[in-house]
């Protein structure tokens, strides 16, 4: 039997996952902190720092008592994190590092055929040695320690030893220590992971299985794609027999789309249909979200869920954007009414708002501007500057 949940059952259940349903009971600390990451799987690292850089203002949307000095200690003192890559770079759980094994291995033979036109394989092997060997013999070391390396010509225009530094971090012979500034420290990866992270092994049947199982869970309804996308660990085929294996376990579900639109069929874990409805309404406030926020980082799924289209337009040419350079995506209780083009520039010790656009069916009532207004001020603490000043025309619609 197939069940039907409805578009605001699944929205409530996506954001109750996504750590967006209700007040945190107190104050995030530490031990909240690592809770919530791995509640979510992990958080993305992003370099544009417009506002606030990703990680933080994903954590900082869960609960505004969210200190970075935390996340600092979990990740460079404490080893209850480490960095790699899921979808993209990303702050992750350190248990979960032996199932990340299994995609060191796999990026070992992906990296070498995808950047051998961009490096050259000859002389590829004795830049790792030699950069391995350095990095074990003198300690954590950053790019700009090879400095005198002669410049690649190739795709990121990365000398030798930043190319090799990157490839030993993807494939778990290096991990991060820390971060100067936003600047990789790579360390060896027994100096950085705790060891019963490390010693830890798991095979490959249990390696699918976990995350399949982690993925679904965190998804709530989703279809094979999405779970082998939600860590980019799977291939399809291994998802696909996945689900064969364990078919009698599993719910199939007609998922509604907004507005009425055709249902989308998706797999469930038993207890995540009774836990949808019994889900409780978000409250009613508004939210500006960070572009990477796990809410809305599957534009496809965002689209269908909260009929929300939403593209960053960093790398669309100024003439050709319709909004800006960095936009957020901007909530009202289970509704996504908009976006939103804010800055905090630090020279002027203000959080500017250039303009707000409202989507299609959204008035800006007083009322929903006072609450736009309470949000653009806690994210004004939270950035550090003095005051919000908005631009004039900045309500649009």
């Amino acid at each position: 039997m197939t069940i039907l949940v409805s578009n605001r059952q699944a929205r409530h259940h996506l954001m109750s996952l996504a750590g967006l349903v209700g007040l945190p009971a107190g104050p995030m600390r530490r031990e909240g902190l690592a809770e919530t990451v791995a509640s979510l799987g992990f958080v993305q690292v992003d370099s544009v720092n417009v506002l606030e850089r990703a990680h933080h203002h994903i954590l900082f949307s869960r609960s505004q008592t969210y200190r970075r000095r935390d996340l600092q200690h979990l990740l460079e003192k404490d080893g209850a994190f480490f960095e790699n890559w899921t979808h993209d770079a990303s702050i992750i759980p350190s248990s979960f590092f032996p199932y990340w094994r299994h995609r060191f291995a796999r990026e070992k033979i992906r990296l070498r055929a995808r950047w051998k036109d961009h490096f050259g394989s000859e002389g590829f092997d004795d830049d790792l040695a030699r950069v391995l060997d350095h990095v074990a013999v003198n300690g954590p070391a950053m790019a700009r320690d090879f400095e005198g390396d002669k410049p690649s010509t190739g795709w990121w225009d990365w000398h030798p030893s930043k190319a090799a530094l990157e490839f030993l971090w993807r494939t778990g012979d290096l991990a991060i220590a820390r971060r100067e500034g936003f600047q990789k420290v790579y360390d060896l990866t027994e100096r950085v992971i705790p060891q019963p992270h490390r010693e830890h092994e798991v095979d490959h049947d249990a390696f699918v299985d976990w995350a399949c199982r982690q993925a679904l869970t965190r998804l709530g309804f989703a279809t094979r794609g999405e779970i082998a996308a939600f860590w980019a660990l799977l291939t399809p085929g291994e998802v696909d027999e996945w689900l064969v294996r364990n078919r009698d376990e599993l719910v199939k579900v007609q998922v509604e789309t907004v507005g009425g639109g055709k249902p989308r069929p998706c797999f469930a874990l038993p207890e995540t249909v009774e836990s949808a409805k019994e889900t409780p309404e978000p409250q009613d406030k508004v939210r500006i979200l960070s572009p990477f926020d796990p809410l809305l980082r599957d534009r496809a799924r965002t689209e269908r869920l909260f009929g929300f289209f939403y593209r960053i337009e960093i790398f669309v040419p100024e003439a050709k954007r319709q909004y800006g350079y960095y936009v957020y995506p901007v909530l009202r209780g289970d509704r996504a009414i908009g976006r939103i083009d804010v800055k905090a520039e630090r020279d002027r010790d203000a959080l500017v708002v250039r303009a707000f656009w409202p989507e299609a069916g959204i008035r800006p009532s007083r009322a929903l501007v006072s609450k736009l207004e309470a949000e653009l001020e806690r994210l004004r603490r939270f950035a550090g500057v003095g005051s919000v000043a908005f631009v004039d025309g900045w309500l649009k619609g």
